[in-house]
């Protein structure tokens, strides 16, 4: 008698999970849903990748900037066009700087 309560118990439990994987799948929540959801999130950790780099490189021209003469003087030339004595610019049309 035990032995069969325990295969009916069995059979109930393998039922119960087929009936919720069947409706897990037909619902508009399902499995549809949850591969767009991943999607999404591999988009956004794509783009979170890329401002990430893009703060980094940030953050090392600005050290640059920082502690380079050197790099200061031509990002300062180049904003405000200014060139030394004796040099020669060169513009091309069309091309903006």
């Amino acid at each position: 008698m035990k032995s069969a309560a325990a295969r009916i118990g069995r059979g109930l439990i393998w039922f119960a999970i087929a009936v919720g994987l069947c409706v897990g799948f037909r619902v508009p929540q399902g499995v549809a849903d949850l591969s767009k959801k991943q999607q999404v999130i591999r988009q956004l950790q794509g783009e979170n990748a890329d401002l990430a780099r893009e703060v980094q490189e940030k953050r090392e021209r600005v050290r640059k900037l920082r502690d380079s003469r050197s790099e200061q003087e031509l990002e300062i030339r180049k904003r405000l066009k200014l060139q030394r004595q004796g040099e020669t610019a060169i513009v091309v049309p069309g091309q903006n700087r």
